[in-house]
């Protein structure tokens, strides 16, 4: 058996922890597929749509550090440039191969089917570079070079790479890797760490200090760095949105969601009134501050990101984040810096009192996340499931996926195929609006072909709610066409054997079907959840005026 380009890229694929690799069959990829089915360490989840495969591979790049999808040229990958353009924005590393007309069609300028007509091939990676931090268009003679290149860096920098890659090409032979590919995350200086050190000394010297983190803590693997200043410490520290449950929430140590003016009183003096306050890859956008509404001192900041830190007017670079954590746990105590006086963050959620009334948001969430455990991975759609989660407390080790960023309604369902996929030991919860869901809930059927077991909360609102937070509350384009969620599953193959469907419009309901779920944890969940349209979180009331004000929206009667 010859060794070919296409058993290359996959096996640099696996040795970079993937092993399932998402996608639609095409013709100029189908040579390729036949490699990543021949493969013994790769599984492929065939999708509904290229859109849901960028997302899937998405999800499960949260979980796994990598993924990777496979779609035919033009179509097919326009297709998923949403997705790929949602991972480059949330800084998710996933590899986007695109089956591409042949070498001799491409040279000859041929006006070949999935173009424009045109003979120019470049059109779609044009397009791609503006989403991908790396591209290729893969040669024999230069393939291991491309694909090293394009893999390290989607790896090292978070974001997703593009590998264009002809029919013959993938076949052609050459030779394996001769040795492991070397992935270097962000290297620190001896100077830099030495200058920093000093400079973070002085800064901190007998302040009352707090931190505040953000997701790319995680995705630039320093939470265990992060972790262990807390520890040293006792220093009081709170998340954004998207990094919930980055650190244990039940840590005594917590003091709760930062959300600008809608943070809490006992949270926001926490970051808002310390004397020096540690920024770990933190990122302020419009949604995790609720409009910029953020009131943080960068004069009282150690301002730390991936490859430097900043204190006042000088930067320190090149720093890596987890060297610049490790650095700040050891001057701390030097520097006899205080904790920031706190409250501690509860996590206890009243349970709400049985009741056949109307369910209201509030009480959807408090009887969901009185349910969560520790192996869960939660994802969560933007909108009214995003804000109304975000504010409960989560269970130790249990995961929490959105994209707050990118806000792309339908990524969440996909999503959760992705991370199910990455993680069978942690059971899937997803919460998703009816609106949202209608762009992706075909995917539903990849989630029974999977025999994966997610508990799934449709929140039936009847629209877009989110959209009616900021503008046309009443107006019909905030409508959506009803459906039948009672009998959606069905129509993508789920049956009795494999899924229990639920509906639940009162506490009693809901509490019914978590009880459901709890019992019968081999099966998928489906839960449609009826809430009143106008009802919503209070914190998504308030950004929807936030974003109508900052839009210049005035509602109209």
């Amino acid at each position: 058996m010859t060794y070919n380009v296409g058993n290359y890229l996959l096996d640099r694929l696996v040795e970079l922890g993937v092993t399932d690799v998402f996608g639609v069959p095409g013709d100029f990829n189908l040579g390729f597929l036949d490699d990543v089915l021949e493969h013994e360490k790769l599984e492929w989840v065939g999708n509904m749509n290229e859109l849901n495969a960028g997302y899937a591979a998405d999800g499960y790049a949260r979980v796994r550090g990598l993924g990777a999808l496979v779609t035919t040229y033009g179509v097919g990958e326009l297709s998923s440039i949403n997705a790929t353009a949602g991972s480059y924005a949330e800084n998710v590393p996933v590899i986007h191969i695109v089956g591409a007309p042949s070498s001799a069609a491409q040279n000859s300028h041929l006006r070949v089917h999935h173009t424009l007509g045109d003979g120019d091939f470049k059109h779609f990676i044009r397009m791609a570079d503006e989403v991908n931090v790396s591209t290729a268009i893969l040669q024999p003679a230069t393939a291991p070079f491309d694909i090293d290149r394009v893999l390290r860096d989607a790896v090292v920098h978070n974001k997703p790479g593009y590998l264009m890659l002809s029919a013959d090409v993938a076949s052609a032979e050459i030779d394996p890797p001769t040795g492991p590919l070397e992935v270097k995350l962000a290297i620190s200086t001896n100077a830099a760490k030495t200058a920093f050190k000093k400079a973070a000394t002085e800064f901190l010297r007998g302040k009352k200090t707090s931190i505040l983190a953000d997701y790319m803590t995680a995705r630039l693997q320093a939470t265990d760095n992060l972790q262990r200043l807390i520890d040293a410490t006792d220093f009081p520290y709170c998340t954004l949105m998207g990094a919930k449950a980055l650190i244990d929430e039940n840590n005594k140590q917590f003091a709760g969601l930062y959300l600008g003016t809608l943070t809490a009183d006992e949270t926001r003096t926490v970051i808002e009134d310390a004397e020096a306050i540690i920024l770990s890859a933190v990122a302020f956008t419009d949604t995790n501050t609720v409009g910029f509404s953020h009131k943080v001192d960068m004069h009282k900041a150690i301002n730390l990101g991936a490859e430097s830190a900043t204190i006042g007017r000088e930067t320190f670079a090149p720093l890596a984040l987890s060297d610049a954590l490790d650095i700040l746990t050891e001057v701390a105590v030097e520097a006899d810096a205080q904790p920031m006086d706190f409250t501690p963050f509860t996590r206890e959620v009243e349970q709400p009192a049985a009741s056949d009334d109307a369910l209201t948001q509030n009480q959807l969430w408090d009887v969901v996340a009185s349910n969560l455990d520790e192996l869960n991975t939660v994802v969560v759609e933007m909108g009214t499931s995003f804000f109304g989660m975000a504010s409960r407390g989560f269970p130790k080790d249990a995961r929490f996926i959105g994209a707050p960023l990118w806000g792309s309604i339908g990524y969440t369902l996909p999503a959760l195929l992705g991370a199910a996929v990455a993680d069978r030991d942690s059971r899937g919860v997803l919460f998703i609006g009816d609106g949202s869901a209608q762009l992706t809930i075909q995917e539903l059927a990849t989630v029974v072909r999977r025999g994966l077991n997610p508990v799934i909360f449709l929140i039936n609102n009847d629209g877009y709610t989110i959209e009616r937070a900021i503008h046309g509350k009443k107006l019909s384009y905030n409508d959506i066409a009803p459906m039948d969620w009672q009998k959606v599953p069905a129509a993508f193959g789920a049956t009795d054997e494999n899924t229990v469907v639920l509906r639940a419009s009162t506490v009693n309901e809901l509490l019914d079907a978590c009880a459901v779920a709890q019992r019968e944890k081999d099966k998928m969940i489906f839960i449609e959840v009826i809430t009143d349209k106008d009802d919503m979180p209070e914190t998504l009331r308030k950004f929807g005026a936030m974003a109508a004000a900052a839009n210049k929206l005035v509602e109209k009667e």
